[in-house]
């Protein structure tokens, strides 16, 4: 299969450290060019800058996203209209309803899309899930503790400082307990989304759930973990030891050949979006 040439529209730390290198290296795809807001950035990455996104188009087959949720809304709309398969990073859009916008507009193009929830790529998450599958589980917990928000961390961004941990971490753990114990269909919050946030998780079929989220700890930080019990055992996901943007890049490609199909699609995304947007409303601001 001759490699995917995919456009990346993003040239910040994250398209520098992550997805231009995944999209760059192959096999499975090539990095046809880069659109961003600041061209100078784009051009440390080595491939051609493309003034207008719409030249981006021309270029690639698909579309990777590595900017701001608001920006990505906006760019995403008109990347599925013009018919290119998308590359999402999470959350999907800066508000429920540019989610359902973006989400709508990839629906009625009928082009692919994936979300970049990069655990989910792991071989521990995917072994993990595998286990839970097997536990019959009731229950469960996650904490994501850092100080990402703090100084001059790479990811203390404009977007991030204002909305906090529950629209940067958040669409992970949700993500994780939501496969893990099944849909969720319920959520109470508690905390400040700048600060400590807490979530109660209901899931289909009775399970329930705990998550703490956090970007503004000090000092020596204990890993994230998440664990579920169930009726016959229990099942903790370890630490991840792989590669999984090659993972990615990979199951990318198979969904632009295919045409779509992938079980983390923008569809996924939205209903993430839609349990995220019911905690930020029960949240102080």
């Amino acid at each position: 299969m001759e490699p995917v040439a995919v456009g990346l529209v993003g040239a910040g730390p994250w398209a520098r450290m992550a997805h231009a290198p995944m999209l760059a290296r192959g096999p499975h795809t090539r990095l046809a060019g880069v659109w961003a807001r600041r061209p100078e950035a784009a051009a440390e990455l080595g491939v051609p800058v493309f003034e207008r996104i719409e030249e981006l188009f021309d270029a690639c087959e698909a579309v990777a996203f590595c900017v701001p949720p608001a920006v990505q809304a906006a760019m995403g709309v008109r990347a599925a209209r013009a018919g290119k398969a998308l590359l999402l990073e999470k959350p999907l859009a800066d508000s429920l309803a540019n989610a359902e916008r973006l989400a709508a507009a990839v629906a009625e193009a009928g082009v692919g899309s994936q979300m970049v929830l990069t655990l989910r790529y792991s071989v521990q998450a995917r072994t993990f899930l595998a286990r839970c599958g097997e536990i019959q589980p009731f229950g469960g917990h996650a904490a994501n503790i850092s100080g990402a928000l703090l100084g001059d961390h790479p990811f203390a961004t404009p977007w991030r400082l204002e909305r906090g941990a529950l629209l940067d971490v958040g669409p992970h753990v949700i993500d994780l307990l939501d496969a893990a114990l099944g849909p969720v269909t319920g959520v109470r919050a508690h905390g400040n989304p700048l600060g400590w946030t807490g979530l109660l998780l209901e899931h289909e079929g009775g399970a329930v759930s705990e998550a703490s989220l956090c970007m503004a700890a000090v000092g020596d930080l204990p890993p994230s973990t998440i664990a579920v019990y169930g009726r016959t055992g229990n099942a903790v996901l370890l630490p991840f030891d792989d590669d999984p943007l090659e993972t990615i890049a990979e199951e990318f490609a198979q969904t632009v050949r295919n045409g779509g199909g992938h079980p983390l699609d923008a569809a996924h995304g939205l209903r993430l979006q839609r349990i995220i947007a019911e905690a930020e409303t029960q949240l102080t601001p």
